[in-house]
């Protein structure tokens, strides 16, 4: 019985974690589209240049920061 409750808390303990790395993932993302938005209409340029630069690069360093964070758990 003692096993079956460990066994749900690590469950539950990693569920959280990687909840948690997607919540992350999706703010550095957001920010990345709301800082090119701004930059874009700052400039007040017709298409979304930055917008779209800065959502990709903000794509990329979340899923480097994500795989840093497993790539550390193991």
């Amino acid at each position: 019985m003692r096993e079956n409750q460990d066994k749900k808390k690590r469950q539950l303990k990693s569920y959280a974690h990687y909840s948690s790395l997607v919540i992350q993932m999706a703010c550095i993302i957001i920010l990345g589209a709301f800082i090119g938005d701004y930059i874009d209409a700052k400039n007040s340029l017709d298409k979304p240049v930055y917008t779209i630069i800065f959502s990709l690069v903000s794509i990329f360093l979340s899923l480097y920061y994500v795989f840093n964070k497993i790539k550390g758990l193991k």
